[in-house]
């Protein structure tokens, strides 16, 4: 099991750039599989970007592709958002999650199995 806890979220201009973290307890964090989905006001949860395992792959929406880049340090256990060139699409709330092992549907939410609260990204225009 593993307990996540994002930092990072704030007020940003359009144009400007945030970097969240997702800090995970325990010893086994380079088992498993890392994402990012957020929540926008009055809309669904969606994917955002997912890393596998080693961080050897990444996946991102296109929304955010070539604006955002996953990462991850298995010796820290933590995962990062890098946002860059924030738009004010991009407010919402943003969430890590984490499933154990590899999965061919990094994209869909159900995969996961753990989450964080949440951090919430504000840009404004």
């Amino acid at each position: 099991q593993v307990q996540l806890v994002e930092s990072g979220g704030g007020l940003v201009q359009a144009g400007g750039s945030l970097r969240l973290s997702c800090a995970a307890s325990g010893r086994t964090f380079r088992s498993y599989t890392m994402g990012w989905f957020r929540q926008a006001p009055g809309k669904e949860r969606e994917f955002v970007a997912a890393i596998t395992l080693s961080g050897a792959n990444t996946y991102y929406a296109d929304s955010v592709k070539g604006r955002f880049t996953i990462s991850r340090d298995n010796v820290k256990n933590t995962g990062y958002l890098q946002m860059n060139s924030l738009k004010p699409e991009d407010t919402a709330v943003y969430y890590c999650a984490a499933r154990w092992g590899v999965s061919a549907q990094v994209l869909e939410e159900t995969e996961y199995a753990y989450w964080g609260q949440g951090t919430q990204v504000t840009v404004s225009s």
